[in-house]
């Protein structure tokens, strides 16, 4: 009966201890500032990141006038952004909506740089898939 007992509390204190995959490090940046601080910021942040875990992907979502950043007429850190995009885990995302509202065009983006229809759509549906979350500002 003793074993019998001891064998049950061994599998239920080993039931607590069950061994659980790493999550994927995943972040989504959210900029709608045209502040250099928070660009600069965020140019930042992705150094930080990807510097010290190679493996993770990183999403900029842009809105508002966060979108400037990548705009090589109007970005005084184009040279930054360009470096930092020849990470292939780096993506820029410009929301659509927020280009259509400001007369913005895609051939003003740099290159490379890609939209999304909606950039909440984009920031809550990468919430939903368990990818952390960060509002730039300072």
């Amino acid at each position: 009966m003793k074993r019998v007992l001891l064998i049950a509390c061994l599998v239920a204190v080993g039931a607590g201890f069950t061994i659980r995959a790493p999550q994927p490090y995943r972040v989504v940046f959210d900029l709608t500032s045209r502040d250099t601080l928070d660009q600069k910021a965020v140019l930042r942040w992705i150094r930080e990141t990807t510097g010290g875990h190679p493996e993770a992907e990183v999403e900029v979502v842009m809105y508002g006038k966060g979108f400037e950043l990548v705009m090589p007429e109007r970005s005084t850190m184009i040279n930054d952004v360009t470096e930092t995009m020849k990470n292939p885990k780096v993506s820029f995302r410009v929301c659509a909506i927020a280009m259509r509202n400001n007369q913005i065009d895609k051939s003003q983006l740099l290159a490379g740089v890609q939209t999304v229809p909606d950039g909440i759509y984009e920031l809550t549906t990468k919430q939903q898939d368990h990818w952390g979350y960060i509002k730039v500002m300072h």
